[in-house]
């Protein structure tokens, strides 16, 4: 989570502006770490194919990404709240479906 968020802060630093653009590269990269942390040491997987789960894991936090882009736009362009802190909002959200979905879903 902190290589992602400082990959979203160093982008919103270059342009607020891009802060869709920025959290849609925090997303990617982040699902990508939380995806080989997970299979490593949560779910302690050990099986060779990573394709199958890690398609699994994108459409998993895919769904939360989509909402999560909504209401960061909603967060900001409505309610006026900070691009730099507007992500962290959501994270009481995510965090808990995505562990869900994870746990159930992606490594079942």
């Amino acid at each position: 989570m902190l290589v992602s968020f400082s990959i979203y802060y160093f982008i919103i630093w270059i342009d607020k502006d891009y802060y869709i653009f920025a959290y849609t590269v925090c997303f990617i990269v982040g699902v990508l770490i939380s995806y080989f942390l997970h299979n490593r040491y949560v779910f302690k997987k050990t099986e060779k194919g990573h394709k199958k789960p890690l398609m699994k894991a994108y459409m998993t936090y895919g769904t939360t990404y989509l909402f999560s882009i909504a209401a960061i736009y909603v967060m900001v362009e409505c309610f006026n709240i900070a691009r730099e802190i507007a992500p962290l909002f959501n994270l009481f959200i995510t965090v808990p479906v995505n562990y869900l979905l994870t746990r159930f879903w992606t490594f079942k």
